[in-house]
């Protein structure tokens, strides 16, 4: 059996990646499961967090800073076990440290990873975050430089130059080219600082 395929999605919030992953996940010639890290913690909270009574108050910041580093581990290595088990993954995330770029690079190493840059302005990603109306407004601008400060994919789609359709068939395009994915072995051979 397969390895399934990763196609790892890197861009800032409000990007487009979750409009090209439901474009991929609509067409038929390659079966796709989704794992966005928001619902993946949407998920954690709703089953654990939510069914919890506490006996105290605690800053959100504070549950933030204890949990997410752990539970964006199990993000990761439910992806990798997804590509184990020869199910093609299209992972939504955003890639703005070091620290998980790492993570991403031990894990995915040997995983046939499709590396995709999600590119769009700054200027487009402030106007659509302030549309949306269900980010915090700054988000995208704060993310812009640390996710786009990784250079090295396999491919980059523009969602200010094309549709997420247009996106998507790019994506799977490639994907029936057979080209090989070199993104995150030639970024394993930088010496890439944990922050």
């Amino acid at each position: 059996m397969k390895q399934g395929i990763i196609v790892l999605m890197n861009g800032t919030s409000s990007s487009g990646k979750t409009s090209i992953s439901i474009e991929l996940m609509n067409q038929t010639e390659i079966p796709f499961h989704y794992l966005s890290i928001d619902h993946f913690i949407k998920e954690f909270n709703t089953k654990f967090l939510d069914v919890v009574e506490p006996t105290r108050e605690v800053d959100q910041q504070r549950i933030g800073q204890i949990i997410f580093d752990p539970l964006l581990s199990v993000y990761y290595s439910t992806i990798k076990l997804f590509s184990e088990i020869g199910v093609n993954v299209i992972v939504d995330t955003v890639i703005d440290n070091d620290k998980w770029l790492n993570e991403c690079l031990d894990l995915f190493f040997d995983q046939p990873t499709l590396f995709v840059g999600v590119i769009c302005s700054k200027e487009e990603l402030i106007r659509r975050e302030q549309a949306r109306g269900d980010r915090v407004i700054g988000l995208a601008a704060s993310q812009f430089n640390k996710v786009y400060s990784v250079d090295e994919y396999d491919l980059r789609v523009n969602t200010e130059k094309m549709n997420p359709k247009e996106c998507a068939e790019k994506i799977l395009s490639y994907m029936k080219s057979n080209k090989e994915y070199l993104a995150f072995k030639n970024l394993s051979k930088r010496d890439v600082s944990v922050s």
